[in-house]
């Protein structure tokens, strides 16, 4: 009788001691993958809103907002001119000489528009339309300032010839160039809102999924080390142990960072950028404002226009529940401070109290020198004009300037903290991903040694 050996199947590989490690670790290093990949990913992602925010498209758009003041600032100076006569050639002489400063810093503001305008048709055909609108407002300036000069006449209004030119140039400034400035900021700042808004929701949820990944991976790194210890009868295994722990360490600071990443965006947002940009707009209308004052004194014709422009433009600055310019005076005189409009927000605090005591001052200078317009005495009223009504809008405008700079400060203290941190947790990611592979290298090979 022959008999028939059979050799037994050798074991699963799966189902033996070192097949169940090599799974188990396998487990483990997809899981500390995904908390790294999702770590990256986060990480990354909060370092381009900063970047958009913090260095790209937010200090673009606040730089773009100088335009509606370098082109209400020129009109200004025309019109300051216009009024001098051949009575103040030194101020003559720094009037147009800021005229042609503003200039260039509107067509370097309009570059930066168009920079930023990127591949948006729309927004270039509105620079290219305000860069079109300018040369022509800038003929007609010209034209106007030549008239005058060789008119020879005496300070206050020019002869009617000027003002006809005058008029075209600062209706095309005020009714076209400014409004599309203007637009192009509310356009350009959508950039930083819609970022803003996208990192609001995708920094936190990317947080959480690196809470997830994390504490999967912590699970699996306990999972070996319980397998480990059981087989092979030990109670722990230090590499595995302190690769835990590593992995712990990295996980608390990268969730950290990424908790930090979510209060500076909000903080370079709400009180950087918000505020600067505010700021910005209240400026550049207040400028137009002090503009409307030389245009009420050289038109005649049009003064009661311009009283009107510029108790709308003092409205939207800080507002007041008034129908005429005159109340609008004394309610800013009667030392309230519960204000809205552009201004009212950014009134809280010491520097707040000092802008809005500064403004109050060229409101009480403006009351003064309309009262001389109203009264014919001219030469006063120019002379007002020049000296005590300028003097305290610069006050004002200093201020203001001031307290955009301390923003300016938080907005980059903010962005400087945020990337400072992401600079950090990447400094760390390397190390802490050749730490831990070389740790549960040391922790599951030696146990795999033990079957050859």
């Amino acid at each position: 009788m022959t008999v028939v050996q059979t050799r037994a199947a050798p074991p699963q590989v799966h189902r033996s001691v070192p097949g169940r490690i090599r799974v188990v670790s396998g487990v483990t290093v997809a899981s500390l993958a995904l908390l790294f990949v999702a770590l990256a990913v986060g990480s990354s992602t909060a370092r381009d809103g900063l970047r958009i925010i913090g260095r790209d498209a937010g200090p673009q758009v606040v730089a773009t907002a100088g335009l509606y003041l370098a082109l209400s600032d020129m009109d200004a100076q025309v019109a300051n001119v216009l009024v001098m006569g051949t009575g103040y050639a030194r101020q003559r002489d720094e009037a147009l000489a800021r005229y042609e400063m503003r200039r260039s810093e509107a067509n370097q503001a309009l570059l930066k528009a168009f920079e930023l305008s990127g591949d948006n048709p729309a927004e270039r055909r509105t620079v290219e339309s305000v860069l079109d609108g300018l040369g022509r407002y800038e003929r007609l300036a010209g034209q106007a300032l030549l008239l005058d000069e060789r008119s020879k006449h005496a300070p206050g209004p020019p002869p009617e010839d000027v003002v006809a030119i005058y008029r075209q140039a600062t209706d095309l400034m005020r009714l076209v160039l400014l409004p599309q400035a203007y637009n192009l900021t509310l356009e350009n700042g959508t950039i930083v809102r819609r970022t803003y808004d996208e990192q609001v929701v995708l920094v936190p949820l990317l947080r959480g999924a690196v809470v997830v990944a994390g504490l999967i991976t912590l699970g699996c790194l306990l999972w070996l080390q319980s397998f480990v210890s059981r087989r092979f009868r030990r109670r722990i295994l230090p590499a595995l142990l302190v690769a835990t722990v590593t992995t712990a360490v990295a996980l608390g600071f990268g969730v950290r960072v990424l908790g930090q990443e979510q209060d500076v965006l909000l903080e370079a947002k709400s009180s950087g950028f918000d505020s600067m940009l505010t700021l910005a707009k209240a400026r550049a209308i207040s400028n137009s404002m002090q503009g409307d004052q030389s245009r009420y004194l050289l038109d005649r014709e049009r003064a009661d226009t311009y009283e009107h422009t510029f108790l709308d433009k003092s409205l939207s600055v800080i507002y007041a529940d008034v129908g005429n310019l005159d109340t609008y005076h004394n309610e800013v005189a009667s030392g309230s401070n519960n204000f809205l409009g552009l201004l009212g927000p950014e009134l809280v605090g010491s520097q707040g109290a000092e802008v809005l005591a500064a403004y109050r001052g060229f409101q009480a200078a403006d009351e003064n020198f309309r009262e001389l317009v109203r009264s014919g005495r001219t030469n006063e009223a120019v002379a007002a004009r020049l000296d005590p009504v300028t003097a305290s809008f610069d006050t004002y405008d200093r201020e203001v300037v001031e307290l955009a700079d301390r923003h300016q400060d938080v907005f980059e203290r903010a962005i400087g903290t945020g990337e400072s941190a992401l600079d950090n947790l990447w400094r760390l990611l390397p190390f802490a991903i050749g730490a831990i592979g070389l740790l549960m290298i040391a922790g599951v090979w030696p146990r795999l040694k033990e079957y050859r």
